[in-house]
């Protein structure tokens, strides 16, 4: 019965404002005459209907608060304002609360019930927040919290509060368009005029504070986060650094060297070598045993097909790792700790142990340890080899990408497990060195992200080197015998083999890094979740690199590297998403592949329309005579126009001929720029020209082609 009173009341208070002309009260006009008469029983008048415009959830409360700003001034119109729009939403608050609460609560208590449990603990925060922010509707905020187990009189507190900034504003903007209108009187506004300081300042204001409350709750939100993550610990009141970075692979020196050369204060953890797996185990090492295996095919291939006379040599595999160690030698220094400190980095050896969102303790080698200060830190402890749990690994000689590299003598027999990127670049280089090699992988085609005519040709190239693909296959037990070790597959088959390369993805270095005293979590592969800015669950820190997933490339952890370390150190003022929309990448297989964008097997798993134009490099007059005729460029665009979608190219120096297409799409460029570009004859850089000639073909319309034979033909017609 109480409910039907309240909403019988509601009703007629609604019905008897308009029909009584309560428009008018809603106009300046109506209190300014008021006004000049008696001031006091004006404001009074102005602070009851401002009071049920607001509980009655009329629409005009920003206009109301223009209006007292415009007749009462700024300190006055602001009291009053301010006052009255906290108790008119408090009465909101109320009647929604009378009204549906209780009926809400009980039909919907299953999806409430999370929502119902952040109120309770964090509500006042929550309607701080929505009150600082004037896009929000003010009546929808107060009928919703009236739902919410919220109490009135902290609802009061905090909406007076949060929507005095908003309110003063909002009063100001009145007041001086009021200023305005008296300064014009009956002789009108001239533009000097209308340009007083006060005016544009009121103008700016309201124009301006919406991104002023947005970062002023971003940075609430921050710092009230980082207190609960302290737990307990406090802020230095002096910080040793700007940024910590830990982990000195690609993604960490890049972060390092960005802030040094920003002139901050930067501290670089690394727990074993500079350069991390790039450097170590991973790109320049297998690039320089791939260029090794190349060397010694070429030469192989030169014997057999007569070009060259003579038994072919046999191949010195100590030789062969010498290379590769030197490789990484003559390159160690340009991410040595003696180079990043002369250019401002204070670099430390030891286990970082993250032990608040601010202090970093570095245990070193020795086991002594100290405690590093910083406003930021830099999570780029990057990613290892994935060790699957197979029965008897532990007794048969493993390598993983990170273990290979100290072996000293070439397996006879090597078995591979995964067809990934990894696994088939080590297992071609290790067949074409003299190794007997089969791969394993449960998949069907190798490299499985590729286009399967990409993985068909790449598996040709590796059969003719010897390799064995077993498509579709797990090991289900591996075991010593004599003489080896034999690998029984999930179908029966075995196996003999002498030393097996693990290959099968990787998972975040996130261990024994104290995370979980900053409230970062890790999902099962160890990677730590980001956000678009790359920030991680703690405010004051970031990740990049292997770390966080996603594309596991030295080049994309540099490029990430940017984001995060610009974003840490310049991010109260001004902060970039982290830009993914063209990433290249190559596999070095013989033949290579490179990619950027997608591939027809991206465009068919989303539905994107696509035109597939592609050219055999079997055409390709250096491709010819150099005897490496095999593979083609294949470009998708959108139908009917050369804007690039992607580009594949299998074959030599696709890893370097990809980068036209990367240009490109990066900067808009179509198809027609390619065509028009001269590019040197004879090179592979022409096969990029050629394709966007036959994509140009394809575009003519046949009509028009008919057309201009005949044109030809009545010519040479004229001219007989």
């Amino acid at each position: 019965m109480k409910k039907i009173l309240l909403l019988f009341i509601i009703v007629a208070l609604l019905v008897g404002f308009y029909l009584t002309g309560g428009q008018q009260w809603l106009l300046p006009a109506t209190y300014q005459e008021l006004y000049q008469q008696a001031p006091q029983q004006t404001a009074g008048l102005f602070f009851i209907i401002y009071v049920l415009v607001a509980a009655l959830s009329i629409p005009g409360a920003a206009l109301m608060t223009l209006i007292a700003g415009a007749v009462f001034g700024l300190s006055q119109g602001l009291l009053i304002a301010s006052f009255a729009s906290s108790i008119g939403a408090s009465l909101a608050f109320l009647m929604s609360r009378l009204l549906l609460k209780d009926w809400v609560q009980s039909k919907f208590s299953t999806y409430l019930n999370t929502i119902n449990q952040g109120i309770k603990k964090d509500g006042p925060f929550y309607l701080f927040t929505l009150r600082l922010i004037p896009a929000v509707p003010f009546f929808a905020i107060n009928l919703l919290m009236g739902l919410m187990p919220i109490s009135l009189w902290r609802f009061y507190w905090v909406s007076q509060l949060g929507m005095l900034a908003g309110t003063a504003v909002y009063v100001n903007a009145g007041a001086e368009f009021a200023a305005l209108l008296n300064q014009g009187g009956e002789g009108g506004f001239s533009l000097v005029g209308i340009m007083t300081p006060g005016l544009l300042g009121a103008l700016v204001l309201l124009a301006i504070f919406p991104w002023i409350a947005r970062a002023l709750i971003q940075r609430l939100q921050q710092q009230r986060a980082l207190k609960l993550l302290a737990k307990g610990r406090k802020k230095p009141k002096k910080f040793d650094d700007n940024l910590i970075v830990i982990g000195g692979g690609a993604a960490g020196l890049v972060s390092s060297i960005i802030g040094s050369a920003v002139k901050a204060q930067v501290t670089l953890i690394e727990k074993h070598k500079m350069g991390g797996d790039c450097l170590n185990t991973g790109c320049v090492p297998s690039k320089a045993l791939i260029h090794a295996a190349k060397v010694a095919h070429a030469s192989q291939q030169g014997y057999h097909s007569g070009l060259l006379q003579g038994e072919a040599p046999d191949i010195n595999f100590s030789q062969v790792m010498k290379h590769v160690h030197g490789s990484i030698e003559a390159i160690e220094p340009h991410d040595s700790i003696e180079r990043f400190t002369s250019l401002g980095v204070n670099c430390l050896t030891g286990q970082a142990n993250i032990i608040s969102p601010w202090e970093v303790e570095v245990i070193q080698p020795d086991g002594s340890s100290e405690i590093r200060s910083a406003a930021n830190i830099i999570i780029a402890s990057g990613g290892r080899p994935r060790i699957p749990k197979i029965p008897g690994l532990d007794s048969v000689l493993h390598y993983s990408s990170d273990t290979l590299w100290q072996i000293e003598t070439l397996p006879k027999r090597l078995l591979v497990l995964g067809a990934g990127p990894i696994g088939c670049e080590l297992g071609q280089a290790f067949a074409r060195l003299g190794s007997q090699v089969t791969l394993v992988d449960k998949g069907e085609f190798l490299m499985p992200r590729e286009d399967e005519d990409v993985s068909l040709l790449v598996a040709e190239s590796m059969a003719r080197d010897g390799l064995i693909h077993k498509a579709g296959r797990e090991i289900a037990e591996l075991s010593v015998i004599q003489g080896g070790y034999q690998a029984r597959l999930d179908n029966g088959d075995l196996i003999e083999f002498d030393a097996l390369l693990l290959a099968i993805g990787r998972i975040g270095n996130t261990s024994e890094m104290g995370l979980e005293n900053i409230g970062i979590e890790t999902d099962v592969n160890g990677f730590i979740h980001v956000d678009e800015y790359l920030q991680t669950a703690c405010p004051s820190t970031y990740a990049c690199g292997d770390v966080i997933g996603g594309y596991q490339f030295t080049h994309v952890s540099s490029h990430e590297a940017w984001f995060a370390s610009v974003n840490s150190l310049f991010g109260r003022f001004k902060r970039f998403k982290a830009d993914y929309r063209v990433i290249p990448w190559a596999t070095f297989t013989s033949p290579e592949v490179g990619r950027v964008g997608i591939n027809e097997k991206d465009a068919q798993i989303q539905n994107i329309p696509y035109e597939s134009t592609q050219y055999g490099l079997d055409d390709l007059d250096r491709a010819i005579t150099d005897d490496a005729a095999i593979g083609f460029v294949r470009v998708l665009t959108v139908p009917g126009k050369d804007k690039i979608l992607g580009a594949t190219i299998v074959g030599p120096r696709a890893d370097d001929l990809i980068a036209i297409f990367v240009i490109a799409m990066k900067h808009g460029l179509g198809l027609n720029k390619v065509l028009g570009t001269i590019h040197a004859y004879p090179t592979y850089m022409e096969a990029n020209k050629f394709v966007a000639g036959q994509w140009k073909r394809k575009q003519v319309s046949p009509r028009l082609l008919a057309w201009l034979g005949k044109f030809h033909n009545l010519i040479i017609k004229e001219k007989n």
